[in-house]
């Protein structure tokens, strides 16, 4: 098998556990520590925080609470770490990293990754009539943030000069695996089959917990929330990994946790594009090869693009979020009518000062479910929580709405309370304009050692290959004449995972046996989910097969209210999608539920 590098991940986000890295440095026997910190939403938050302070921008948490207490065990054990901790600022980062370094006397040495940062470049772009990507729209006149995602042969070369420590911008997630393997085994920029498995390694180990247990559908089956095992990927020469953790520590390492988290976040699974290749993962295999690893292989890989795609952020106007608990009988009902009251109270009162209308208003009743929109069956709760939000071009006509907010205390329903927090104080809204980019235009290098390293071209020089067909080849049930059917809800026969990107969601729906399949995509057709979730999807939902993991991956657009921070929505990264698609209704046979069936066990619970 040759050798086997041990990649941890200690970081999902930005804000993850300090635990992670610690537990994985003193107990992961790892080669590589990764840390992914950055998100869509996150970038903005940089921005905001640069423009306050020109030495911020970066996770400021990744050199206090993960380099400062490890450094010494890091260098003692030869550990080298790779992190987006960088964010919009990366040199900023390391020089914060350097004097933490001085201070303990570690000899670690640290490179950045350049070249993300394509802000210069962004009035030409606008000039060349560039457009939103999804949407079509013209480019703002003023951008907060431009930002390249790029791959993961910089972070290589940083490791071939020898680097202790890496740090980018903005990158590809899966990247801070990818580069390292790149490094350790030698692997090509048209090794594509290659690429395609370690950016999956990558993909699975990104966002921490999420693959060793957390956040499951099957949330029974694991234990240990408290101590949760941050994962390990064994990676070898040929691509195959294997996922671990930790011994001793919570979670669940099993080819079910696993399959979650690969469709996490994805599109078309024959083809995930990413900076260096475009992953097909439609085959993928996971094997258990012993309790708490799980081995993964069949990923292929094609020809990357010719382009970046790039995240750019800009500000648009402000918004205002303020929460009340509301107690009694009909509590549902006294809260919507209070969210009205007040919405109608404030635009009285924007009017007589001057202002505009809000230009979006959000009001949910939480604990209603009101992200069920009319499948919710729980009318008569005796205690909600009224969410309002708003937004508006002038943060002054935010303050009328702050200060309107409590009134409802002594004017409203009674039994409103939960006003501790104080007045709700208007935030920037930071919204996401993304676009593609020529690899010929953004140059990339490496500052190490007091030296500007430039990076090789890594465009491909065979042709990309044309988006495949996302019709489905694969069988759909047709029942037999006159047999019976019956229905139960999703849940019963499949596991589910939702995530965002933009303004985009995606469900994967995976099968929890083969031979459900078939009835799955016979229900679950993109206009009945349509359908099914209409009261949050505003746009097409896409249907795409995920054979090797006996799935379906649903992708809904415009679902997300904007997505990110320009979302006013209680779930603005559409992580209860998959659980609200879990009641989805199933026919199957009848049978299936019968004395012997192969839901029988579900039927006698669904009863019980």
């Amino acid at each position: 098998m040759g050798k086997a590098v041990r990649i941890g991940c200690g970081a999902g986000f930005w804000g993850d556990s300090p635990e992670g890295p610690r537990q994985l440095v003193r107990s992961g026997d790892i080669d590589y520590l990764v840390m992914d910190y950055l998100a869509e939403i996150t970038m903005s938050i940089m921005a905001r925080m640069k423009a306050k302070r020109p030495d911020l921008g970066y996770a400021t948490d990744f050199v206090s609470a993960v380099m400062k207490p490890l450094a010494r065990e890091i260098a003692d054990k030869r550990i080298k770490v790779v992190t987006n901790a960088g964010g919009i600022n990366p040199e900023a980062c390391r020089e914060a990293l350097l004097a933490v370094f001085r201070e303990q006397n570690v000899a670690l040495k640290v490179a950045v990754v350049r070249g993300d940062d394509l802000s210069a470049s962004a009035d030409r772009y606008r000039a060349d009539g560039t457009k939103e990507m999804f949407t079509g729209a013209p480019m703002p006149e003023r951008l907060a943030s431009v930002n390249a995602y790029l791959g993961a042969f910089p972070i290589a070369q940083a490791l071939a000069a020898g680097a202790d420590v890496v740090i980018t911008g903005r990158v590809v997630d899966s990247a801070v695996v990818l580069g390292p393997l790149i490094q350790e085994f030698g692997w090509r920029a048209t090794d594509y089959d290659l690429l395609s498995a370690g950016s999956l390694a990558g993909h699975v180990a990104e966002c921490g917990t999420q693959v060793t247990g957390g956040i499951v559908t099957d949330w029974r089956s694991v234990s240990g929330w408290d101590d949760m095992g941050f994962p390990i990927v064994e990676c070898s020469a040929d691509g195959t990994f294997v996922v671990t953790k930790p011994a001793g520590t919570g979670g669940l390492v099993t080819p079910e946790t696993v399959a979650e988290q690969i469709v996490y976040e994805v599109g078309d699974p024959a083809r995930y594009v990413l900076p260096d290749v475009v992953a097909d993962w439609r085959a993928v295999r996971l094997e258990q090869v012993e309790p708490g690893r799980v081995r993964v292989s069949g990923a292929r890989g094609s020809p990357p693009t010719d382009s970046y795609k790039v995240s750019a952020t800009y500000a648009d106007g402000y918004r205002a979020v303020a929460t009340m608990m509301i107690v009694g009988r009909e509590a549902a009902a006294k809260a919507k009518a209070a969210g009205e009251a007040i919405r109608s109270r404030c635009t009285r009162l924007l009017r007589e000062a001057g202002h505009g209308p809000f230009a979006e208003c959000s009001i949910e009743v939480l604990g209603s479910e009101a992200n069920y929109g009319a499948l919710a069956r729980r009318s008569d709760s005796r205690e909600v929580v009224l969410k309002l939000a708003v937004r508006h071009t002038s943060k002054d006509a935010l303050q009328i709405f702050s200060r309107e907010i409590y009134p409802a205390a002594t004017a409203m329903a009674q039994g409103t309370t939960g006003f501790a927090g104080g007045r709700p104080e208007p935030q920037p809204v930071v919204r996401l304009f993304s676009f593609l980019a020529p690899k010929r235009d953004v140059e990339i290098s490496v500052a190490f050692d007091g030296e500007i390293l430039p990076v090789a071209d890594h465009v491909s020089p065979l042709p990309a290959q044309p988006a495949g067909d996302a019709a489905t080849a694969e069988p759909i049930a047709t029942p037999s004449p006159g047999c019976p059917l019956a229905v139960v809800p999703l849940i019963a026969l499949a596991r589910g995972r939702s995530g965002d990107k933009g303004d985009t969601a995606n469900i994967g729906v995976l099968a929890r046996k083969a031979g459900y399949l078939p009835w799955l995509r016979r229900s679950l057709s993109p206009e009945a989910v349509a359908r099914h979730m209409a009261h949050i999807v505003r746009g097409r939902v896409e249907r795409f097969d995920w054979p090797g993991l006996d799935g379906l991956n649903l992708v809904l657009h415009e679902s997300l209210g904007g997505g990110g921070v320009a979302s006013l929505r209680h779930d603005p990264q559409g992580k209860a999608l998959a659980q609200i698609l879990m009641e989805f209704p199933v026919e199957v046979p009848a049978a299936w539920l019968e004395p012997g069936g192969d839901l029988e066990s579900w039927q006698a619970e669904a009863t019980a």
